[in-house]
């Protein structure tokens, strides 16, 4: 039997469907589709259209059990990701964040804040050998952080102004972010 060009569009759209409804072959299409995704940089925000911190008062606990008091963060360069080991687009932009973290390690704070128990993170960082740490909120985060989507990323400047807010993945590694941390820091 010969099949037209219709009946074979639907035979592929049939077999894409069935391997998107099943959790085995759901998780990496949707982790490769995120990848693409993750091609791009974030957009910075305008000057003029940048929210100020509205409080720092904030504590995290990291996967060693140590405590961050987001006080100490004033005055300096911050990036703040909330993410999750189950979130595909997540995982699609955690190398970038790795990336970008080896970079910039030294000189800017970087929190990565996943709700998750402890161990789950713990051997995801492990698995993945990704080397920074990762934060559970103790409290409610600063109202400007209203997370309903995840991953979401926030960079802060030394004043608190969050110059770049971005929901879903994104390259964090693009030459884009890595001139405006440059330039946060007073590098350029």
């Amino acid at each position: 039997m010969k099949l037209n060009k219709s009946q074979k569009q639907n035979i592929v759209f049939l077999i894409l469907l069935v391997l998107l409804l099943v959790p085995q072959t759901r998780f990496p299409i949707q982790l490769l589709l995120n990848k693409g995704l993750a091609l791009f940089g974030p957009s910075v925000q305008d000057v003029e259209d940048r929210e100020v911190l509205s409080t720092y008062n904030w504590k995290l606990e990291d996967n060693t059990g140590e405590i961050l008091n987001f006080e100490t963060c004033k005055g300096k360069v911050v990036l703040v990701n909330f993410w999750a080991t189950w979130c595909p687009p997540c995982i699609a932009e955690m190398d970038s964040l790795e990336a970008l973290y080896e970079t910039y390690k030294d000189e800017v704070v970087f929190i990565f804040v996943s709700t998750e128990d402890d161990a789950v993170v713990t051997e995801f960082l492990k698995k993945k050998d990704y080397s920074f740490k990762a934060y559970k909120p103790l409290q409610a985060p600063p109202n400007n952080f209203e997370v309903s989507t995840i991953p979401r990323t926030f960079l802060i400047d030394k004043n608190g102004a969050i110059v770049i807010d971005k929901t879903g993945a994104a390259n964090w590694n693009s030459d884009t972010v890595k001139e405006q941390v440059e330039s946060l820091l007073g590098n350029e």
